[in-house]
């Protein structure tokens, strides 16, 4: 069974010893020559079949027919034998040593320990695939490795670019504005689901569609369709949730089909219940440029549809930080501190991440030569 390498410390050391591992196992067939070693090992496997096969009726005052039975095969095996087969002699002195008129079991251990030097081929061979497993672990552990080694350094060049940034820098020049578009637009969602019909709800959060940055989930269409067939479309959201905990004796007092309301409503009450604003809103950090500028053309499309004018011009507001001539460096600030830790500020500080992407770089770079050497 080959070994389990460890992707966690496997060095070069490890890869360079499983090749030298390799190396010797073939070396040792070679001794032998390939075919040769395969002819021993296939004459050592019949001879020890044999010896297990009789070892019990053979021996003692046992059956005498499976006693001749077996003296024969195994002369008949050794007879067979090429005669430039290397480690004949062993086969032919267990032979030799079986060549009596009463076997005990001692004689067929000792038949065992004379064929010990034909056992050498077959551990040879078992030897040189345990090591060509080995390799194989070791290289695909020098990948895992590797792959670590990549996210490693990502991560700490990620530190280094963070470290760069103006943490001193007026962030709230961006963070002002989104936060008060934020807080404008969740109060108008918030007032138009509220109010409006559930089914000019639905009919807004449809047409997000079009508005792929506008990330609310589909509504289901039957649902949609139930609502705009139904009275009780004309109802606001949260009566309909009000509705779907309701009895179905109850429902009947409000409700024109409860069954059909229980299929519609009540069973998509968890995607009705989750409606909210997020999907309107701006994350903190905010986005790149062009990504915040896309969005907010975006959000100035779905928001005029159920809020005020003075909503939509926040919006563009918003989208207008987008074109500051200081925007990528306020944002920057802005990712660097909330992506930063007082640790990490720490050992930015003392130039430790410096020094462990000096060092993870250096390892990837071994190990990457070490792979690229042995044809991996």
């Amino acid at each position: 069974m080959a070994e389990t390498v460890s992707a966690t410390d496997v060095t070069v050391d490890d890869l360079a010893a499983a090749r030298e591992r390799l190396r010797q196992a073939e070396a040792a067939i070679d001794d032998y020559g390939e075919d040769e070693a395969h002819r021993v090992a296939e004459a050592y496997g019949d001879a020890t079949d044999l010896l297990a096969a009789y070892e019990d009726s053979a021996t003692g005052s046992g059956d005498f027919a499976a006693y001749v039975e077996f003296q024969e095969r195994f002369v008949t095996l050794v007879e067979d034998l090429p005669d430039d087969l290397p480690t004949r002699e062993s086969f032919e002195e267990a032979n030799d040593l079986l060549d009596r008129r009463r076997l005990s079991e001692k004689h067929f251990e000792q038949a065992r320990d004379l064929l010990a030097p034909a056992r050498e081929a077959v551990d040879a061979l078992e030897e040189r695939e345990a090591a060509h497993e080995h390799l194989r672990e070791t290289r695909q552990a020098v990948r895992r490795r590797l792959s670590t080694l990549d996210e490693e350094i990502a991560h700490r060049e990620r530190l280094l670019d963070l470290a760069a940034a103006d943490l001193d820098a007026p962030t709230e020049r961006l963070r002002d504005p989104i936060e008060a578009y934020n807080a404008d637009v969740t109060d108008a969602f918030d007032r138009f689901r509220r109010e409006a019909p559930a089914r000019d709800l639905l009919d807004l959060i449809a047409t997000t569609t079009a508005y792929p940055l506008v990330d609310f989930a589909r509504p289901p269409e039957s649902l949609r369709a139930y609502l705009d067939e139904a009275s009780l479309g004309t109802e606001p959201l949260p009566t309909l949730l009000e509705y779907a905990g309701y009895s179905r004796s109850k429902l009947d007092h409000y409700v024109d089909d409860p069954g059909r309301f229980r299929t519609q409503a009540a069973t998509h009450e968890t995607y009705l219940t989750r409606l909210d604003a997020t999907p309107l809103t701006v994350g903190w950090p905010p986005p790149e440029a062009g990504e915040l500028r896309r969005f907010a053309e975006e959000l100035v499309a779905v928001v005029a549809r159920f809020a005020d004018e003075s909503v939509v011009a926040r919006v563009r507001r918003v989208r207008d930080l987008a074109l500051r001539d200081d925007y990528d460096r306020l944002r920057q600030s802005a990712v660097a501190r909330d992506e930063l830790s007082d640790t990490e500020r720490d050992r930015l500080a003392s130039g430790t991440v410096r020094e462990e992407l000096d060092d993870l770089r250096a390892e990837r770079d071994g190990l990457r030569s070490a792979l690229d050497d042995g044809g991996a």
